[in-house]
């Protein structure tokens, strides 16, 4: 029975029973050592009520050993890897060395443990002592616990509060335990030690501030000798464990070690004892069926040995165990640097890089380089380890080391690279590019990069001044397109765009195909070309690299005026499971833009939003993120809700002060309407749209271009003909018809004005411009067309997860692959889609495809 603990099993109880009808959730209890985590979670284990329950846990020495407690946890359902789809399927046998690895991504062995989960529910899973779970167990097991939903799953992780906590970071629910209550604490007690004098339980009562492992474990002291000053609480637990090691024969103690650092087979294996040796762990209630009784225990036995002792054991183990276990056991025997030791840690993190266990590689490295006798393999080490460290989101760590290889001289391109990464995701672009500037020519182009990435031209002409002159011309041409005249920069782009070498990755001012097709205005190429690398990478899995394409995919299809488009919130979702800051900011303010053009205030478009920015701008302190970040595409929100909705001197001073940003050439007709329609026509910029227009070749920007021009003219009527006949982007085209309706009907030609009203409000319904739908439909009535109410919009019934399953439906796709491009579980899949089906008005995927609404 717990005592004092209703209420927490109570919430238990609740997600079990909601496993038992399709519902799907995580938790994690959280306290401190003794409170009584594991207690519950046996509790939730003896409620299953039907369900299967799979149990792991995590252990000290095992905590750098990638995917040891997945594997713990998943081991009775390895069976059922067949039934997964089989990218996911050889990822997870990688990852769990039943196969020999491809090097998958670690997101994708995520989706296959959720996956694999789903197939078998419902499910009960247990994840005890979730502080020592090697980092890539844990990361899998976040990124399935994120997406639960109806699977009918429950996972509940048990921890205690650490200096690096990522589950406090996970966003996932928390249940906080705290110590017992007097009446608790008392009926404790007298459960587990009825004989105890009034005076010896009045005094563990209070002493031991209502911890459930300090009462349990306190009556066994003698009652007759207890000390006078304060008993061994709960933080001095470990001692009072390591005053019963201590007492124990000597075999039976280095037995204790050996299970302390592996299992019990491989310490029986390697000091050479027997069952018998455990016994008298086994009467002391330290040790339980083979097994430590509490994790406290096992670091005593550990902990209390001697160094002598320790490396005695890791020797004894190394000798018994092979490949990357035994590199580990012979580095924590190591009394001092050793090469052949470090060499067998650097091949051990190549195999766990293979897994993409990074942080379990760089880990490997570190340790690899204190071993590391010569100074110029610890800094290349170090290096190594600090490169993964960042690519397993920890930068802080990252900047420890890079620290660490530069204070032994290390000076190398890598490190400079290394560094300016961490400034720049810790929002210091300037200090970025700095770093890079003066770290030698072969990274000036990455130094430019940086630099446009911010908008930050002061940086790029820093830059222009150390190249040569072909690859100084590329940067002058960005220069130029950012904030002086587009169409030489364009133009100077395009002849230069060769002699900038490819990064890898799809991140910052790479000049390739795509980039220069969004350069251009090119947006449906650049979405092609978007679509097809993004879906590359997920048949790859290497999911780390996704939210820098989504997030410009996410650009893209909306400067095609592609309001409902979920890119951006799946870029926010994957950039925030795998730690990219700058993406996951950059996400935020494309949502806060397309909420804009739906006509929503940005207040409710989600976290992040709702500020255009401290300087009125949308800009912040965070650096941004690839073509703008958060702060940029806020600022641009809140100046096209501006326009949408009339407040053209508010939305012409918003763009103002973005219009040198990257993308910014896209909003200069914007400013000119505001400039316009503000009564300050003197502002207006079409000198600089026409330049971009004419070097672009694009028919849209020539169209876009006599619409400025007709804004601007006395006779305008022939430029807007030219700016309504182009139909290549819709969007832009309603646009140009609305304001020619306008025109029209002012000048009394109502009936021509009805004609491109009724167009601009179809394609502004169609795309759910809310904002500019209602300006149109106001325009019409003016021109004396009762406009129609507006039809329901089904789509906008849809949540956002709905409409990106529907798309995908709708293209005959299987739950499975929609499940295996979302990262979802194909039973969650098929409920969004029994909850859509009602919304469209169908009731199956051959009515869904005949809808004409995913176009």
């Amino acid at each position: 029975m717990l005592h004092g603990r209703d209420k927490e099993c109570e919430r238990v109880g609740r997600l079990i029973e909601g496993a038992r009808e399709g519902r799907s959730a995580a938790l994690v209890i959280r306290a401190e050592p003794g409170t009584g985590k594991s207690a519950l979670l046996d509790h939730a284990a003896g409620e299953r009520r039907g369900l299967r329950v799979l149990r792991a846990g995590g252990i000290e020495t095992e905590c750098e050993l990638p995917f040891a407690t997945l594997h713990q946890l998943l081991r009775p359902l390895l069976g059922g890897l067949d039934a997964l789809p089989e990218p996911q399927a050889q990822a997870l046998r990688g990852a769990l060395g039943l196969a020999r690895s491809e090097g998958r991504d670690r997101f994708l062995i995520g989706l296959a443990t959720l996956t694999l989960l789903a197939e078998h529910a419902p499910l009960l899973c247990l994840v005890d002592d979730a502080h020592w779970v090697d980092r890539a167990s844990l990361e899998a097991l976040l990124f399935a616990a994120r997406r639960l939903d109806a699977e009918g799953v429950v996972l509940i992780f048990a921890t205690r509060a650490m200096e690096r906590d990522v589950l406090a970071a996970a966003g996932l629910p928390q249940l906080p335990l705290a110590d017992l209550d007097r009446q608790a604490a008392l009926s404790v007690l007298l459960e587990h030690a009825p004989g105890l004098r009034d005076h010896v339980r009045d005094r563990i009562v209070e002493e031991s501030g209502g911890n459930p492992l300090a009462l349990i474990e306190l009556p066994r002291m003698d009652q007759d000798s207890l000390p006078a000053g304060p008993l061994p609480l709960p933080r001095r637990l470990q001692e009072a464990y390591q005053e019963r090691i201590t007492a124990l024969p000597p075999d039976t103690r280095t037995l204790l070690l050996a299970m302390a650092a592996e299992d019990l087979a491989a310490a029986l294996r390697a000091t050479g004892l027997s069952l018998a040796a455990l016994a008298p762990a086994e009467q002391a209630g330290l040790v339980e069926d083979g097994a430590f009784r509490h994790p406290l225990v096992r670091a005593a036995a550990y902990q209390g040995a001697s160094f002598a002792e320790r490396v005695a054991v890791h020797r004894a183990l190394a000798r018994d165990t092979g490949g990357h276990r035994r590199a580990w056991h012979l580095a924590a025997a190591a009394t001092g640097p050793d090469e052949q030791i470090a060499a067998a840690l650097e091949r051990t993190a190549a195999q766990a890089g293979q897994v993409s266990g990074y942080a379990e590689a760089a880990a490997a490295l570190e340790q690899a380089a204190r071993l590391t006798p010569a100074t110029r393999d610890r800094v290349r080490r170090l290096t190594a380890a600090a490169t993964l460290t960042a690519d397993s989101g920890q930068s802080d760590r990252a900047a420890a080391l890079i620290d660490q290889a530069r204070r032994l001289g290390g000076a190398s391109a890598e490190l400079a690279r290394l560094r300016a990464r961490v400034e720049f995701e810790h929002g210091s672009p300037e200090a970025a590019w700095r770093l890079l500037l003066d770290a030698g020519p072969e990274l000036l182009i990455e130094a430019a990069r940086v630099a446009w990435s911010v908008g930050d031209s002061a940086g790029l002409l820093a830059v222009r001044e150390r190249l040569d002159a072909g690859p100084a011309a590329l940067v002058t041409g960005v220069v130029e397109l950012l904030s002086g005249d587009p169409g030489i920069g364009l133009d100077l782009i395009r002849r230069h765009a060769g002699l900038a070498p490819p990064r890898g990755g799809a991140d910052g001012l790479q000049i390739s195909a795509t980039a220069l097709d969004l350069l251009a205005g090119d947006l449906v190429s650049a979405r092609d070309s978007l679509l097809r690398l993004a879906a590359d990478l997920r048949s790859r899995g290497a999911i780390g690299w996704l939210p820098g394409v989504l997030t410009v995919l996410a650009e893209t299809e909306l400067l095609l005026g592609r309001t409902r488009d979920t890119t951006a919130t799946e870029a926010l979702r994957i950039a925030q499971d795998t730690g990219q800051v700058r993406h996951a900011s950059h996400a935020r303010g494309l949502l806060a833009f397309a909420a804009a053009l739906r006509g929503e205030d940005l207040a409710q478009a989600g976290p992040g939003t709702g500020d255009a920015g401290r300087d009125g701008s949308g800009r912040d302190d965070s650096g941004g993120d690839g073509s703008g970040g958060e702060g940029d595409w806020a600022g641009r929100a809140q100046a096209m809700l501006d326009l949408g909705r009339g407040r053209f001197e508010a939305a012409l001073d918003r763009l103002d002060l973005l219009a040198h940003r990257p993308h910014g050439v896209y909003f200069v007709p914007d400013q000119v309407e505001a400039a316009v329609r503000s009564g300050r026509p003197h502002l207006a910029p079409v000198a600089r749209f026409e330049s971009w227009a004419r070097a672009s070749g694009r028919p849209w920007a020539r169209a876009v271009r006599h619409r400025c021009l007709a804004l601007l003219a006395d006779e305008p009527e022939e430029h807007f003909e030219q700016a309504v006949a182009c139909s290549e982007l819709p969007f832009q085209q309603a646009r140009s018809r609305l304001l020619y309706g306008e025109w029209l009907r002012r000048s009394r030609r109502k009936s021509q004005a009805r004609t491109q009203l009724r167009a601009a409000l179809e394609t502004f319904e169609q795309a759910g411009a809310a904002a500019w739908a209602a300006h149109a439909r106001a325009e019409l009535r003016a021109a004396g067309e009762a406009a129609a109410p507006p039809a329901d919009d089904l789509l906008a019934a849809l949540t956002p997860q709905e409409l990106q399953i529907v798309r995908l439906a709708a293209t005959g796709a299987t739950n499975k692959e929609i499940g295996a491009q979302l990262f979802l579980s194909p039973k969650t899949v098929g409920h969004h889609l029994y909850r859509a089906f009602p919304k469209l008005g169908v009731s199956n995927r051959t009515e869904l495809a005949r809808l004409s609404l995913f176009a």
